[in-house]
């Protein structure tokens, strides 16, 4: 139960940086270049992590790397970008919380993990949270901004879980020795440096034809894309990941519920954006939301690998690199 605990904590990291990512991107960051503002989020977070992990992609993580580069990154760092700056923090962070349920039905989907009856019930829970802070959030909401979050759900909630099957080998098949390895994890803080690089330069190019020259970047720019780049990416992504390995991905789900929580206190307290009495009421039924998911002593994901599917073998401690300097953990 206690390293349970531990597991929750950490990836609440995650969530509590994203929500605040939406205040300080649509305070600092430029507004009219979303792709130059996904790509200066991605490419230096990928990059800090390769040097520390000093890993190289191998076999069919160089396309897995791609793929979730391109899902994880490419497509949703956009998208984020655009609700961020269409929409108020408040709204931005609370569609998002939508994405319990979707990552819970792609969790059954792609790695045979059934949501348990306690995830269902805090996700029902914190949606009716969600949907009270939304009724009584700011006027004028930009259609256009509901649509980038809502689209920003579903990228993100299938990538993690593609990421979470690669990561844990769930579905590997019968590959033995170094193809299972292969198949399996490649380690979070490897494939998380992987996925960030790849979409980060994924995205590079795109921005140079569509946007042309970067925008020019203020000394507030500057240090709004350091926290952007470092807490919010790299740091994030890594404990987000590892709950993910870790914890069922209900729990992670409704862990993720913190988001719009921080993302509220932080509109309403440093962005002077008004927060109702049903807002108040969406907040509390959030936190029982994810209060409700929360592991207990024994828990474990449901997966049911297919029958005949040997199970994966043991993967190292998400946080514990390999190679020279092994002893170093994230």
């Amino acid at each position: 139960m206690e390293a349970n605990t531990r597991r929750v904590a950490l990836t609440a990291v995650a969530p509590v940086a994203w929500g605040a990512n939406y205040f300080v991107t649509h305070a600092f960051l430029p507004a009219d270049h979303p792709l130059y503002g996904a790509a200066l989020r991605a490419l230096p977070a990928g990059l800090v992590l390769l040097a520390w992990c000093r890993r190289r992609p191998h076999g069919a993580w160089w396309g897995r790397s791609a793929v979730l580069g391109l899902l994880n990154v490419s497509v949703f760092f956009v998208l984020v970008f655009a609700a961020s700056q269409l929409l108020p923090t408040s709204v931005a962070s609370t569609v998002m919380a939508v994405s319990p349920l979707v990552m819970m039905l792609a969790a059954w989907l792609l790695v045979a993990e059934r949501p348990s009856s306690a995830h269902l019930a805090g996700a029902v829970v914190g949606l009716g949270g969600v949907s009270l802070m939304l009724l009584g959030g700011a006027d004028g909401i930009s259609v256009p901004g509901v649509l980038a979050s809502a689209a920003a759900v579903l990228v993100s909630s299938f990538g993690h879980i593609l990421a979470k099957r690669w990561n844990t080998g769930a579905g590997a098949g019968t590959a033995t020795g170094t193809g299972a390895a292969e198949a399996g994890g490649a380690g979070v803080l490897a494939s998380t440096a992987w996925q960030l690089t790849a979409g980060g330069l994924l995205l590079l190019p795109v921005a140079v034809v569509v946007e042309g020259a970067p925008p020019p970047v203020s000394p507030s720019a500057f240090l709004a894309f350091c926290y952007v780049a470092l807490v919010a990416t790299a740091l994030a992504f890594s404990v987000w990941f590892a709950g993910l390995r870790r914890l069922p991905a209900g729990t992670v789900g409704l862990i993720g519920l913190l988001n719009p929580v921080t993302g509220v206190l932080l509109g309403t307290v440093v962005a002077g954006e008004v927060l109702t009495g049903r807002q108040l009421g969406g907040l509390a039924l959030v936190l029982v939301g994810v209060a409700l998911g929360r592991p207990t002593a024994g828990t474990r994901p449901d997966r049911r690998l297919p029958t005949g599917t040997p199970a994966a073998p043991a993967a190292p401690h998400p946080g514990v690199r390999s190679g020279p300097g092994s002893g170093r953990s994230t």
